[in-house]
């Protein structure tokens, strides 16, 4: 088995009603590589970074499976940065500054090795640049998941339609959902979006859980109540990493087993917004992700 990621690996600066950060290595592939190493350690990088990167921060993500060969390292260049305030209720947020830096001219580059990868994750990038990756497989992925995001909506949406016709599971909020389907009701949004070509489609609705959807199921998991929210930044992305490492470790894409990593997806989630940046995806166990997933679903259980 093996498990191939795309998306960023990037500074972030944020602020929250809680405190603030300065320059702190995030992105999308981050998190997700972070969260999905808890499944499985034969994970497969594709991203790219400037000279000023951390080396040790590359060693950290080796120590924790991840195959960096695919990690592009541009020299004399600068890594793609963010920086961010949320508001108070933490479900919204400004940006403050985006440094494109090498992702302005990002062309995937997928080693041969990597090109046979069984389970395939396509985080928030361009749609051109996830279809690019798509292109380069050797023959598709056992599972292709994609996320993306409303920019992406508003400058690219053909191309982002274009991508979908081609992948399995689709990850987006229910703001996204809204946009893209033109429909306020998340029941007649998740119908049009899987006629656009995903077999199954996720939409996330923060601290109010996230659904499933095929064509013809429905699935709900709530979110983990907590007492301490410091910065929601890359919760989605470890939601994501979350649910195709769980489905790569059991090796069983069926929906039964999509409810199974849903479940995982928000314990996740859940573990990464009580710290900042990516601190506590680094430190946490399977005991400890295991005994909020028994929470999770005592929660929603009745006798």
């Amino acid at each position: 088995m093996s498990l191939l990621v795309v998306g960023t690996v990037a500074f972030d600066a944020i602020q929250t009603p809680f405190g603030k950060t300065d320059k702190i290595v995030g992105g999308a592939a981050t998190y997700i590589c972070l969260s999905t190493s808890i499944f499985t350690k034969n994970i497969n990088l594709v991203s790219v970074v400037g000279d000023d990167f951390p080396k040790e921060d590359i060693k950290t993500l080796n120590a924790k499976g991840v195959n960096t060969k695919g990690l592009q390292i541009k020299k004399g260049e600068k890594t793609f940065f963010w920086s961010g305030k949320y508001h108070n209720n933490m479900n919204s947020r400004d940006t403050i500054e985006t440094q494109l830096n090498v992702l302005e001219d990002f062309d995937p580059i997928v080693p041969n090795e990597f090109k046979k990868s069984e389970y395939l994750m396509l985080g928030n990038l361009m749609p051109s640049v996830q279809k690019r990756v798509l292109d380069q497989m050797d023959k598709k992925p056992k599972l292709i998941v994609l996320d993306t995001m409303n920019f992406w909506m508003d400058h690219f949406m053909d191309d982002l339609k274009d991508a979908l016709k081609n992948v399995d599971v689709l990850t987006i909020n229910d703001e996204e959902a809204r946009q893209l389907s033109e429909e306020y009701s998340l029941l007649q949004a998740s119908k049009k979006i899987l006629d656009m070509g995903p077999k199954y489609l996720i939409i996330k609705k923060g601290e109010h859980g996230a659904f499933l959807f095929s064509k013809d199921q429905v699935f709900f998991s709530p979110a983990l109540p907590l007492e301490s929210v410091l910065d929601p930044t890359g919760a989605g992305d470890s939601f994501a990493g979350g649910f195709v490492g769980y489905l790569a470790k059991t090796k069983n894409v069926s929906f039964e087993n999509m409810k199974r990593a849903v479940l995982y997806a928000t314990v996740m989630a859940s573990f990464t917004v009580e710290k900042f940046g990516t601190e506590n995806l680094k430190m946490i166990t399977k005991e400890e992700i295991d005994c909020r997933l028994k929470h999770l679903k005592d929660m929603s259980q009745i006798s």
